[in-house]
């Protein structure tokens, strides 16, 4: 069966991203007769708040989309990814990093093709010696491969990344002792047997990363569909930071079947816009009809 996935962070009110995002992980599970399990992401405490995750949850009633059962939140699964990174460190692949913000953000910093910084492997092979000398641990690394992660995305198509080379070692546990996201969201779809993994295309290269960890910690992996970001005329990408198109604006002004209706039509699902509730959408969804590219939403369709 397949079993799908919502895995929203309770950092504000869901904006129309977030929304779309959502319908397209019911659509898929569904539309195959499969179940969607709900998970809170809330490992970063100083943004996650109970009153969003109590709106989000409204919100996704509101839209239609209910979920079959709910995970554990990720604050309540520290000991799970401390088994994980015991595993990983039993294998040596853990060392501990020292660095400043300042240090991993320095112009002579290598990037990404996306812009994002690599981390140089300052810390990889310290002496001991030289780890007693460095003081206070800031964070726990991954010491990756030299090894290309091929992977197909069911609407992106072929992908292929050089881990040493294109993300580098990368963060499992932060300078606060939280496990981070890529270590934290590998073990807990696996944990809730979750089979497809549907989300945004910022989340695309992060994937070869996942994939090599499930593969490291014998977990089976999901199959992963990464689809369009929805953007501002201007190109930037909606935030709930910015309030852009927040559901609580929305619901103001729309019913939920003519903004899943909207949504649908926008990415290729209907040929018009229309009221449509996701029940029925499911009966013919097709990923085929889906469009690969990012979205540029108006607001004064809002309006």
């Amino acid at each position: 069966m397949t079993r799908g996935r919502f895995a929203p962070s309770p950092s504000g009110r869901m904006h129309l991203g977030n929304a779309f995002t959502a319908m397209l992980a019911w659509l898929s599970a569904k539309s195959a007769g499969g179940e969607v399990v709900l998970r809170i992401e809330d490992l970063d405490p100083n943004r996650s708040r109970p009153e969003y995750t109590e709106a989000l949850m409204d919100d996704l009633r509101w839209l239609g989309l209910t979920w079959d059962s709910r995970a554990e939140d990720q604050s309540q699964r520290g000991a799970a990814y401390a088994r994980a990174m015991d595993r990983l460190d039993a294998m040596g692949l853990l060392y501990p990093c020292y660095c400043t913000r300042d240090q991993l953000h320095a112009a002579s910093a290598p990037h990404a093709s996306d812009g994002r910084v690599l981390y140089a492997g300052t810390c990889r092979s310290l002496t001991p010696g030289q780890r007693l000398a460095m003081g206070t641990t800031r964070c726990l690394r991954a010491r990756v491969p030299d090894a290309d992660v091929a992977f197909t995305d069911g609407l992106q198509g072929p992908q292929e990344m050089n881990l040493a080379r294109e993300w580098g070692d990368f963060i499992v546990r932060r300078s606060d002792g939280v496990a981070a996201y890529q270590l934290a969201v590998v073990v807990d779809d696996a944990a809730a047997g979750v089979s497809e993994v549907v989300r945004g295309r910022d989340l695309l290269t992060s994937t070869p990363v996942q994939l090599w960890l499930y593969r490291t910690l014998g977990l089976e992996a999901p199959a992963f569909c990464h689809v369009p970001m929805l953007l501002s005329p201007g190109g930037r990408r909606l935030s709930k930071r910015e309030h852009a198109l927040e559901l609580g604006e929305v619901r103001r002004r729309w019913p939920p079947e003519k903004v899943t209706g909207y949504l649908a039509w926008r990415c290729g699902l209907i040929d018009r816009w229309e009221d449509v509730p996701p029940a029925e959408l499911a009966r013919h969804f097709d990923w085929r009809r889906v469009r690969r590219e990012d979205i540029v939403i108006d607001e004064r369709e809002f309006m």
